[in-house]
């Protein structure tokens, strides 16, 4: 095929761009709940690489959701126009069916380039989102925008005034269909959760399934209690931002266990018993949690921190329990996304940037189920008694 001069390429570039970070914003926001994430927590996170840790709320805010889509679909449309603009030499003739064969490596590449150098080195310098969000999140985005770069050559016949050839017309034709079709399959799936009815539970038998959910969301309550006393008390501005973080993550995901025990089990999600809370790693007694809370101002931080970690880490041993015994795939998902997060908090309480955030996040993010003798919370925070 004779190559187009690059005026009508940039143009089609251009526009697929705007429709791939559409697409993908929808899909991730539809999407979200059925893998246990909360897409609110997860623009905010976005809305931090260029915003900063300031964005970081307990109750994110439009204006924070808002600039986290609007920085996602520039960094989107971004990917789209090198693709076909600035590799116009090499991509502008592709057919759909090859650009969607080269759109599973690229989406590999580009969320790589992303998660691993472009956001935690330069130019951002931000750990919080390669220390929060596995790489998988990341990727399966990329993935649902890299699946519309098949319109391109239509796109690019359009743009140069032509009338695409009968080959792009019928797969355009079919991709448009199975994109709708999907797209509202995800919309479906959305409203039918938001009722309390997503896809029943599937893998066998639920009954750890069950327990699980009961007691991450009670062990989650405490962190919350906690991460709520740092959003008011801490001194340092990143840990006070890191509570508020803790905070709305946590507050979904207990939203996401109860929304998908209605769905499985038919009730709301029940309160932990007592024979739950002794059992449950990382767990702290009301008196050490009384202690921090009345800690002196110049205390509060180390203690906060401490303590946190400690809860944290009981919680990535439960994760790491329900990785190797939970039925239900989703549930693994889940856990999987919860330990990543949790040891990366742990590490961004500490401090940690650059090449280390990068070499602890790979870690968290490849480290095999079954791993919770290393997480098993360690001594008591220091100062604030035994929990």
């Amino acid at each position: 095929m004779r190559l187009l001069p690059p005026g009508p390429i940039w143009r089609a570039a251009a526009v697929l761009g705007l429709l791939t970070s559409s697409f993908s914003t929808l899909v991730a926001q539809l999407l979200a709940a059925r893998i246990g994430r909360d897409a609110a927590v997860d623009w905010m996170v976005v809305a931090a690489i260029p915003l900063r840790d300031g964005v970081l709320q307990a109750e994110p805010g439009w204006g924070t959701l808002l600039g986290g889509i609007l920085f996602h679909q520039w960094a989107d449309f971004s990917w789209a126009v090198v693709f076909f603009g600035l590799l116009w030499r090499w991509t502008a003739g592709l057919g759909p069916w090859t650009i969607l064969l080269i759109g599973v490596p690229w989406a590999v590449f580009t969320s790589a380039v992303e998660w691993f150098v472009l956001v935690p080195l330069l130019p951002f310098w931000q750990p919080v989102f390669t220390l929060n969000q596995t790489y998988w999140i990341g990727l399966l985005v990329h993935l649902g925008s890299a699946s519309l770069y098949p319109f391109f050559p239509w796109l690019r016949e359009r743009m140069a005034g032509r009338e695409p050839g009968p080959g792009i017309r019928r797969f355009t034709r079919l991709w448009t269909g199975l994109a709708a079709v999907g797209v509202s399959g995800l919309a479906v799936l959305a409203v039918l959760g938001s009722q309390g009815r997503e896809l029943p539970h599937w893998g066998g038998d639920a009954a750890f399934d069950a327990a699980y959910m009961r007691r991450m969301a009670a062990h989650h309550a405490q962190g919350l209690e906690l991460a709520a006393l740092g959003t008011e008390r801490a001194a340092a501005p990143r840990l006070r931002a890191l509570a508020g973080l803790m905070v709305a993550e946590q507050r979904g995901e207990i939203a996401v266990f109860d929304q998908w025990h209605r769905s499985w089990f038919g009730t709301a999600l029940p309160p932990a018993s007592p024979e739950d809370h002794a059992s449950m790693p990382g767990m702290l007694p009301a008196a050490t949690v009384a202690s921090l809370r009345a800690a002196p101002a110049g205390d509060f931080d180390a203690g906060f921190v401490a303590a946190m970690s400690f809860h944290h880490r009981g919680a990535v041993a439960m994760a790491e329990e329900a990785l190797r015994r939970a039925a239900d795939p989703r549930l693994r998902v889940m856990a999987h996304a919860i330990r990543h997060e949790q040891r990366g908090e742990i590490a961004l309480m500490q401090g940690v940037e650059g090449w280390a955030a990068v070499r602890i996040a790979v870690e968290n993010t490849l480290r095999p189920a079954g791993a919770a003798a290393m997480d098993q919370p360690g001594p008591s925070p220091p100062g604030l008694g035994a929990p």
